[in-house]
Parts: structure tokens; C-alpha cells; sequence
């Protein structure tokens, strides 16, 4: 059986390979995208018709007005959430649109 101290370093390997080809940040993208559900819970989740990560910026499309009315107030914390969620920095913003 391997040791811990070796699966700490093959972590750090494939990070470093997933930073190597661009895909590190795409990956917490889509990790970030993934955790949407958890975070928000089922009854936002199925009102969100899409989702999309680009320049720092979470753009959340929804198809209730008053949903995204409601939301708009509490965009800042739903950003920590998320970021918290991914254990890294992802988003620095929440659009709703």
C-alpha cells in the first residue's frame, strides 16, 4: 500500500500537469458549475435553464423574474458559497440574468 506522503505528491502532480495545459481553471469552472444544486438547493436549481463561467464572472440564466429578484439581494454571499464549495476563488461576481 502506498504511503500518504506519495498520494499528497501525485495530487500535487496532476495539478501541476492540469496548470501545464490550461485546463486547471476550466476544471474548477466546471466543478464550481457542478456544485450549483448543493449550494442552492433543488428548488433554485430548477429554476436556473443555464449556466456559464467567464472572466471571474458567473452569469446564471433563470426562468423566474421574482426568483432572480430575490437572489440579486444575496448575489455576494452566493459567490463566498460557490467559491467555498470549490476551495478556491473562482467567480468574483454572480449575474443574474
Amino acid at each position: 500500500m502506498m504511503k500518504r506522503s506519495n498520494d499528497r505528491h501525485m495530487s500535487e502532480a496532476v495539478k501541476e500537469m492540469l496548470r501545464n495545459l490550461g485546463l486547471e481553471q476550466k476544471l474548477l469552472q466546471v466543478k464550481l458549475i457542478n456544485s450549483w444544486e448543493k449550494v442552492m438547493g433543488k428548488t433554485v436549481a430548477n429554476r436556473t435553464t443555464d449556466l456559464l463561467v467567464s472572466d471571474k464572472k458567473l452569469f446564471v440564466s433563470l426562468s423566474s423574474a421574482s426568483l432572480r429578484q430575490e437572489l440579486f439581494s444575496v448575489r455576494n454571499e452566493i459567490c463566498e458559497k460557490l467559491n467555498q464549495e470549490v476551495g478556491e476563488d473562482v467567480i468574483s461576481e454572480v449575474i443574474f440574468r
